[in-house]
């Protein structure tokens, strides 16, 4: 039996591989640069749409930052936030752990209690409205290590307001070991850690190899050429290490969007779980990934429950709101 709509955007589910920078939707973009006086060279959401164009991870990059200069000051990261958020919960999402890029900020001369402090507010208006929210304080792996230390120790006087840290951008010549000093720094200060090792990159196994047996990564956002080394799948089944997978979004990069890797490490029982990643550059938002896999890959309604029950096991909520986000799933899944 196919998926519905209904059952994909219903299932109870985590998102866990989230750039907040990545749902900037093409009228939120033009009203923050009417707002903050900002030349973006396009007067029409149809005009700021067509300018969203890439077919590859560097040209997507190309579009994606110049896109961040209309965010000026701690309202806007709040408006982009409320934004996501609001679109999350339509989604069925009930625990969203949510990639920020302060780097891409702070070298613009914006202030990263500025950034912090907005989308934190739209933290907790989400928390008030009944979704468990958290952010994740990324590295631009572009960006020098100490860049990456830099923010690290700036940004420590708010971790409270942040979970964790994770590493992202471009990763050619940019392994995750060139970041191990600020994710010691990380963990020293009790934040949880996360990487970055996209599809089908130059050492993407390597990459792999080095961020699960030498830098302690907790979760590998993308990860699915882990498929190319069975002792590696073999460590994060036993580890219960989980992957955060975005089937939209790798369709960019690829010519597949590695639904038949996402099917086959599931099988195995990798905790392997499905995001939107940019939705704003994407086409979807995670609804419309687990409904595209589904459809692609003609998922059962039981392989998409593991996703979505994946997707929770592997999040960083508290050990009681976990429980009762998979009682709330297994509730769903019963009844549908």
């Amino acid at each position: 039996m196919a998926i519905s709509r209904d059952f994909a955007h219903g299932i109870p589910k985590a998102e866990l591989h989230l750039h907040l920078e990545g749902t900037l939707e093409p009228d939120l973009k033009l009203k923050l640069a009417k707002k903050n006086g900002i030349d973006i060279g396009q007067e029409t959401v149809e005009e700021v749409e067509a300018s969203y164009q890439f077919d590859s991870l560097t040209s997507f990059l190309a579009v994606y930052y110049p896109a961040m200069n209309v965010l000026q000051d701690e309202d806007d990261f709040y408006a982009l936030g409320s934004a996501y958020f609001a679109r999350a919960k339509e989604n069925g999402v009930v625990r969203a752990e949510c990639f920020f890029d302060p780097q891409a900020h702070t070298s613009r001369g914006v202030e990263l209690e500025a950034v912090i402090r907005g989308y934190y507010r739209a933290v907790e208006e989400a928390r008030e409205n009944g979704l468990s929210a958290d952010l994740i304080l990324c590295f631009l792996r572009d960006m020098s290590a100490d860049s990456a230390l830099e923010t690290l120790r700036a940004a420590l006087p708010y971790k409270d307001m942040f979970v964790g840290v994770g590493l992202d951008s471009d990763e050619r010549d940019n392994p995750p070991q060139k970041f191990a000093e600020a994710f010691d720094l990380a963990r020293e200060n009790g934040l949880r850690v996360t990487m970055h090792c996209d599809i089908d990159q130059v050492g993407s196994i390597d990459n792999i190899r080095t961020a699960l047996t030498e830098l302690g990564a907790e979760r590998l956002d993308h990860g699915t050429n882990i498929i190319e080394d069975p002792e590696l799948v073999k460590l994060v089944v036993e580890k219960g290490i989980g992957l955060t997978s975005c089937p939209m979004s790798n369709s960019f990069v690829t010519e597949e969007m590695k639904g038949e890797e996402i099917v086959e490490l599931l099988g195995r029982g990798v905790k392997v779980s499905i995001n939107s990643d940019d939705p704003a550059y994407f086409g979807g938002y995670i609804a419309d990934n687990f409904l595209t896999l589904a459809e692609k890959e003609s998922l059962t309604k039981e392989q998409v429950a593991q996703l979505a029950r994946n997707s929770i096991e592997i999040s960083w909520a508290e050990d009681s709101e976990r429980s009762a986000m998979l009682d709330s799933l297994e509730e769903f899944v019963a009844a549908n």
